[in-house]
């Protein structure tokens, strides 16, 4: 469903607006036209696209299995009560950068954290974007998270980013004064017990330093963090669908994982994750 969100063409910067009488299509003054697809997510990379992989429409599908299992709810609940901490009057935007299926959001936005919130979600992967479109007042748009983000200046109370690409200039651009960035990544520790069977990518300990890093010129400030662990049991397919849905599906077939998990058998797992609340200091 279309969100009241502005959101701003890619190629001029020009607002968008819905073409009167067409099918949802987004065109802006110098008529520039997006067609929504079939499954209600609008495509903005256009021409020569991208350099990076998309995750693919078996990896977003055992994303969106796994996270049906609710192993993950206590960060989902997290994000909600820091959204809500958020000093927005209606109606409230976010924009979730590297969303993808929108997982995290689709929780924010049904706890009702911001007020009338209407949010952008971006993601480099079609099969992704096809899972945001469903969600209610939202705007899928596949997006390169290293471009100029299709959002206006400071119009966002919320910027989302789980998980994916930080863009902290960006970030910056589009927060209201008062908004929130809100970053998670893992922690060292995250996935301890099958990370290196399954094959899954290592954490370095230095996220916070790099995070600062990155997020200080930008002029956006570390204003709260917390790190959240705790443990859920995993079937053997849950285990293969958690590794098959990051980066490891890049390179792995979930056959080979699910048989590598059905080795391993049920484990007792721990989730270990840093949240970062990035803003301007009042």
């Amino acid at each position: 469903m279309r969100a009241t969100i502005d959101i701003y063409c890619p190629i001029c910067q020009a607002e968008l607006h819905i073409l009167e009488g067409s099918r949802a299509t987004l065109a802006c003054d110098a008529n520039h036209r997006f067609d929504p697809a079939k499954q209600g997510y609008y495509n903005f990379l256009t021409g020569a696209g991208t350099k990076f992989l998309e995750d693919t429409a078996p990896m977003v599908a055992a994303r969106e299995r796994f996270q049906a299992t609710g192993h993950y709810s206590p960060l989902a609940q997290e994000l909600i009560e820091r959204a809500r901490a958020i000093p927005a009057s209606p109606p409230s935007n976010i924009v979730d950068a590297g969303a993808g299926t929108g997982y995290y959001l689709g929780e924010i936005l049904q706890a009702n954290a911001l007020p009338e919130a209407s949010a952008l979600a971006l993601d480099i992967s079609r099969y992704a974007m096809r899972r945001a479109a469903k969600l209610p007042k939202t705007t899928a748009v596949v997006w390169d998270l290293w471009r100029r983000l299709p959002a206006a200046d400071g119009s966002c109370d919320l910027v989302l980013n789980c998980f994916a690409p930080h863009n902290p200039a960006e970030f910056a651009r589009v927060l209201r004064p008062t908004g929130r960035c809100i970053v998670v990544t893992g922690l060292p520790d995250h996935l301890k017990e099958v990370r290196e069977p399954l094959g899954m990518l290592g954490i370095g300990d230095n996220k916070r330093a790099q995070l600062l890093e990155k997020f200080s010129p930008a002029g956006l400030e570390l204003l709260d963090e917390k790190h959240l662990r705790h443990e859920f049991s995993a079937t053997a397919q849950q285990l293969a669908d958690l590794a098959f849905m990051g980066p490891a599906g890049h390179h792995q077939a979930l056959a080979d994982l699910e048989q590598i998990a059905a080795g391993l058998g049920p484990q007792t797992v721990t989730a270990a994750f840093g949240i970062y609340v990035f803003g301007y200091r009042s």
